[in-house]
């Protein structure tokens, strides 16, 4: 009985923290709805909203107030890349824009670094990180941190997923990222649905990143987080905002079971086929990667995406 619920354990700990790769998952999906194009500047996104953030609170500001100035920054950076960036390359091939975006990533770090330096900042926002101990002469642990995560993430799923399909806002950001001249000629303002999405991409960094940088710090290192999310948008569907949380659950609970038990099970299995024992680890660092590669290979649109079918 003991063993069934360190397997819970184990298995519920790795989905709390896929929840938090969906946080960062769910601005690359907004992004890729509306423009069709991956937004390679969002882990960046996550790394300025979360420096703004915890250098307002550092300057003495009230929590709220902190949360609302840094949501108006990054409204003002949305129409910023609107005015700037996205404007000028209206219809262009996705490659130009996904190349906008590898440039606007690496100008926004630049700039946060500039205003905020590059120490790392602690933040602490009162979430709590006991621990809970269920089951029988509680034989599992939970950490109230990872669940408040995992409801915070399931929250901005729901209201995303509802926002989408049942607003006239979100109807049209699906047109935007079919075709960009069939919107504008039906009458849709597309500078201004693209302000919308990346200002809702922006509210939605600052949450991923209060929540990771609650945990590890704000620091230059949030940015690589976005390397993380890959692996959840390629099994969720880049277009799909549910599957940005299914994505994360089976991301974050199969790679905490691969490093917990697989490593040990392929461990043994290759000192029988070798003779030669050894000690594997690191699992955790590529068995998303690997299983997005499989996810590639036999269903590239991922569990929920639309599937893609160009005629010529």
């Amino acid at each position: 009985m003991s063993e069934f619920w360190f397997f819970l354990e184990v298995l519920l700990s790795g989905m709390f923290a896929g929840t938090m790769y969906s946080l960062v998952a769910l601005g690359f999906v907004l992004i890729f709805k509306a423009s069709g194009v991956f937004n390679f500047a969002q882990g960046t996104m996550v790394l300025f909203a979360a420096l703004c953030f915890v250098g307002f609170l550092e300057m003495g500001w009230p929590m709220a107030i902190a949360a609302i100035v840094t949501v108006a920054v990054m409204i003002a950076w949305a129409f910023a890349v609107e005015r700037l960036v996205l404007r000028h390359l209206v219809n262009q091939a996705p490659i130009i824009l996904f190349m906008a975006t590898i440039g606007i990533a690496f100008f926004l770090e630049g700039f946060g670094e500039l205003i905020w330096g590059a120490a790392v900042h602690p933040l602490d926002v009162g979430i709590p990180n006991d621990a809970w101990f269920i089951g029988p002469e509680g034989a599992m642990m939970v950490q109230q941190f990872d669940l408040a995560a995992a409801v915070i993430a399931g929250a901005l799923v729901t209201v995303l997923a509802l926002f989408f399909h049942y607003t006239r806002i979100g109807r049209a950001l699906r047109a935007v990222a079919d075709d960009h001249q069939a919107a504008l000629s039906v009458g849709i303002p597309l500078n201004q649905i693209w302000v919308i999405v990346w200002s809702v991409a922006g509210f939605v960094a600052l949450v991923a990143g209060i929540i990771w940088g609650s945990r590890l710090g704000v620091q230059f290192s949030l940015s690589i987080i976005a390397l993380k999310a890959l692996p959840v948008l390629i099994l969720g569907g880049f277009t799909s905002v549910p599957g940005a949380i299914v994505g994360g659950l089976i991301i974050g609970g199969g790679e905490k079971l691969a490093e917990v038990f697989g490593a040990p099970a392929l461990a043994d299995l290759l000192e029988w086929v070798t003779g030669i024992g050894m000690s594997l680890g690191g699992i955790e660092e590529w068995f998303a990667y690997v299983i997005a590669m499989f996810f590639l290979l036999f269903r590239p649109q991922g569990l929920f995406g639309e599937r893609i079918i160009e005629r010529v």
